[in-house]
């Protein structure tokens, strides 16, 4: 039964997010998340969410996209709560009206990585845009998210402030796919590329791509929450929202973040720890 209402009802979701169609709430039990790749692609969510499920006993929809594909579905009311890190755009997302109650929920970092041979020679470096200096002026070949993502945001604001322009350079590939897709397309041209570390150890064993540079300040990587505003939106589902980001923040959502370490290496780091 389960499978036979949630089937059609996931055909009509994907119909209406190919359009741009706003949807109604089918189900006050069902709860629409519109996250960053990183969240998904690193099995966090797959790890946590069902403790949330059980014990509210309401199913989880999660739509895993850039950053700012997961912000414009929430500015379109298609969702009810997002999950992203892009601290820039989460608060002009609240300050436009769109989202309350933002929280912040954990972190962890980028890192850049790239193939073992290091043709632009950057291992090591403790200066992430040094790194990406040296990688531009070997012409090295990068693979960027392409996406709008908050990876792709975080790129292009080094590119910036070294003054470089990338877009477009012969050596920059712009793939306009997830964070897993591009370590593996990555991996495959033996390309240099910023990751979350989370993505990234979850892809390691299958692209050969080593971390190189990392630990820089300006590659802390933070996730907030927010609940799309009802005042907007009353048809969503604020209720399932706030508990979302209510069991996120508590002792038992932290302790679920801490304790998802696969390979025994955690990942994610509760914003309490820090």
């Amino acid at each position: 039964m389960h499978d036979k209402f949630f089937g059609p009802f996931r055909l009509f979701a994907a119909i209406c997010l190919l359009f741009g169609l706003s949807f109604p709430v089918l189900a006050e039990g069902l709860l629409r998340l519109a996250t960053t790749t990183s969240t998904d692609n690193s099995g966090l969510l797959r790890a946590i969410l069902p403790q949330f499920e059980r014990q509210q006993g309401m199913r989880v929809q999660v739509i895993a996209v850039g950053t700012g594909k997961a912000l414009k579905l929430a500015e379109n009311g298609d969702v009810d709560v997002v999950l992203v890190h892009d601290r820039q755009a989460e608060d002009a997302f609240v300050a436009a009206g769109h989202g309350v109650g933002r929280r912040d929920v954990m972190y962890n970092d980028f890192v850049l990585v790239g193939p073992a041979g290091d043709p632009a020679q950057i291992r090591g470096r403790s200066d992430v845009l040094d790194a990406f200096r040296q990688i531009a002026a070997k012409r090295a070949r990068f693979v960027s998210r392409g996406d709008d993502s908050g990876t792709e945001r975080m790129e292009l604001r080094y590119w910036q402030q070294l003054g470089i322009a990338a877009k477009g350079a012969p050596w920059h590939v712009s793939a306009g796919l997830g964070m897993g897709e591009v370590l593996t397309m990555a991996g495959e041209m033996q390309a240099y590329t910023l990751a979350d570390r989370a993505t990234y150890a979850s892809y390691r064993s299958r692209t050969g791509l080593e971390i190189l540079v990392q630990g820089d300040q300006r590659m802390f990587n933070p996730y907030g929450i927010i609940a799309v505003n009802p005042a907007k939106y009353p048809e969503r589902n604020f209720a399932g929202a706030t508990a979302l980001i209510d069991w996120l923040t508590s002792a038992a959502g932290r302790a679920a973040i801490r304790s998802f370490r696969p390979d025994g290496e955690q990942l994610f780091f509760v914003t309490a720890d820090r």
